[in-house]
């Protein structure tokens, strides 16, 4: 069930509302879960009991460690709920990835591995790494521990942000669910149904419009040239990222308006100066998580210059892996953490020197190429599409009859909302974080439009893919 369906939309969240408004508020938590379970098992529930078993290790091993004196037990305790967590995860993502390339290896000696493949469960990328930060930063002693189960289930699975983000870690609303300290104001949700407004509108409008087009041009990759290859890439690079966003919109705008405050994930990231700058602004709960647990534990920065830049480089390769069971991912990993390394030798100074503008457009060039590799998952299909993007271009075919008005007028639209902030950043802060009453009637009005043409163009077309739920 995903937020810009027709069944969440008119039928699931409306539901809910009423049902989560009305509930007495010690009981708020327990109506939030039930409605979590429905809305995980709608879309997997052969894996529901999965989620619910890993949940009770979790819980359990968390509260033996918690209450454990002797520290070699505790020790083990806690490495054990860790390694679960990382074997089933291995296990569900990655053993089909494993089975073929052992598969491809024994082709020469004429063997073959029996396997079934494995069904990936929903969400599991991130659940697993949010569960895994709950029971590193209790062992470390930064947080107590859920007395309930329940509280703990609520946390892993409140269904805004349960099957693709963001990554919440505890520490960003712990008070929110066992304390009850929640803003379940009037003000909050109309700011919730405004950002939801805006994510849906992103995702309908925009993103689904540059994804059908980047689906149907990038299914004959011969038959692109250099300007179609160009442009199709532009279309995806700006539906991956209106995807996502709209996503994490929609997510932060339904925490608020059931008065949970959920950390924000996307920050203008192609107006990034730097691919350093562009992680501080891309998916950042991921980009935290990753810091926090894996770079900082490796040593970090305190570390040589060479080990620095070999926790970079596997760190990266680990935040690829993440995305995707492919080997497009690990070199989009690979990718990011060459240009990583690469500002720290030399290029944040050059950017440095020849202005903010024209790193911007370098920084959006070396992204859009990164989002080539990560799109195609068939490594022959990237050389063969590259290929395309950098060869001599003819000035005879353009290729731009090929999409009609609307196509364009959507393009031009969404690369003028992306860089906009680099420009401006107050039309964003006013649409998302506006405190003043009076603008918010003209917010309202803007929310309601962009919802009814979000509405218009739901009932109009089935094109309604969600990108990152497959990792």
């Amino acid at each position: 069930m995903v937020f810009s369906s027709a069944i969440f939309l008119f039928q699931f969240f409306p539901l809910f509302i009423v049902l989560y408004l009305i509930t007495p508020y010690k009981f708020k938590n327990y109506t939030a879960l039930i409605a979590s379970l429905f809305f995980y098992f709608w879309g997997g529930p052969q894996f529901i009991l999965l989620l619910l078993f890993s949940i009770s290790v979790d819980y359990f091993v968390v509260n033996y460690f918690t209450t454990s004196t002797n520290l070699y037990h505790r020790k083990i305790a806690f490495y054990i709920g860790l390694a679960f967590n990382v074997l089933v995860l291995i296990y569900f993502k990655y053993s089909n990835f494993f089975v073929g390339n052992v598969n491809l290896l024994l082709e020469n000696f004429d063997i073959s591995l029996e396997w079934t493949n494995v069904i990936l469960p929903i969400g599991i990328s991130f659940f697993t790494f949010q569960k895994m930060s709950y029971l590193i930063d209790v062992y470390r002693n930064n947080y107590k521990p859920l007395e309930k189960w329940t509280d703990y289930a609520l946390y892993i699975m409140l269904f805004p942000q349960l099957i693709a983000g963001p990554i919440v870690r505890y520490k960003d609303i712990d008070t929110q669910i066992v304390d009850r300290k929640r803003n379940l104001t009037s003000e909050n949700m109309l700011n919730g149904m405004i950002r939801f407004s805006v994510g849906l509108a992103k995702k309908v409008l925009i993103a689904n419009a540059m994804g059908w087009i980047a689906n149907h041009y990038l299914a004959d990759i011969e038959a692109l040239n250099f300007y179609l290859s160009w442009l199709v890439m532009g279309a995806y690079t700006l539906q991956i990222y209106f995807d996502f966003s709209g996503y994490s919109d929609m997510a932060i705008g339904i925490g608020l308006i059931l008065g949970f405050k959920f950390p924000e994930n996307f920050n203008a990231p192609y107006t990034a100066t730097s691919i350093t700058e562009f992680w501080k602004k891309w998916h950042i709960t991921l980009s935290n998580w990753m810091k926090d647990y894996l770079y900082i534990p490796l040593g970090g920065n305190r570390v040589s210059t060479s080990k620095m830049y070999m926790n970079l480089m596997f760190v990266f390769l680990i935040s690829g892996f993440w995305h995707g069971a492919s080997w497009n991912f690990i070199l989009w990993g690979a990718f990011h953490g060459l240009f990583l390394i690469l500002d720290r030798i030399f290029l944040i100074q050059l950017f440095a020197k020849i202005g903010r503008f024209t790193s911007m457009l370098i920084t959006f060039f070396i992204v859009l190429l990164g989002w080539t590799i990560f799109r195609m998952e068939n490594i022959s299909d990237l050389q063969l599409l590259l290929g395309k993007m950098f060869q001599i271009p003819s000035f005879e075919v353009f290729g731009f009859h090929k999409f009609d008005r609307e196509f364009y007028f959507v393009f031009v639209l969404g690369f003028l909302i992306s860089f906009l902030p680099f420009f401006t950043q107050k039309p964003m802060n006013w649409l998302y974080f506006s405190t003043s009453k009076s603008s918010f009637i003209y917010r309202s009005i803007l929310a309601f439009l962009l919802l009814v043409l979000s509405f218009s163009e739901l009932m109009t077309t089935e094109f309604n893919p969600f990108i990152y739920f497959k990792f």
